[in-house]
């Protein structure tokens, strides 16, 4: 099931992760274009402001090859969960992982989560 999501007028456009069977699908699309996934904390000040500047910052000409997954992890805590342990990761709210042929490959949280970081990480990849 995918849903784009828009947020205000912003160019990125979100499908929202709430399923666990989403992951597979996620690997499956992994080896064909990076799939980026945010873990968003709705309770966290610091987690909104890292989502606002992602999404203020976000180019879709210059992220076209990148597939952007939302997960709201206070409903979706099983997907969280599950994320941690499928692609070994410690998990931490907020969360941008890239996930390329079925692994994470980049993996930021908090402040550190920045468009030109991702942008140049894909491009070296």
């Amino acid at each position: 099931m995918t849903q784009v999501i828009k947020r205000r007028k912003m160019s990125l456009k979100w499908n929202r992760l709430e399923s666990l069977e989403q992951l597979s699908e996620i690997q499956k699309q992994s080896k064909e274009q990076p799939v980026l996934i945010f873990k968003h904390s709705t309770r966290c000040s610091i987690s909104r402001t890292a989502l606002d500047r992602l999404e203020r910052n976000w180019n879709s000409e210059e992220a076209k090859n990148i597939q952007p997954y939302y997960l709201d992890l206070i409903a979706h805590r099983d997907v969280s969960n599950t994320i941690a342990t499928t692609f070994q990761v410690h998990h931490e709210s907020p969360q941008v992982l890239i996930i390329e042929n079925g692994q994470s490959v980049y993996d930021k949280s908090h402040l550190e989560i920045d468009f030109k970081s991702i942008k140049s990480f894909v491009a070296s990849h």
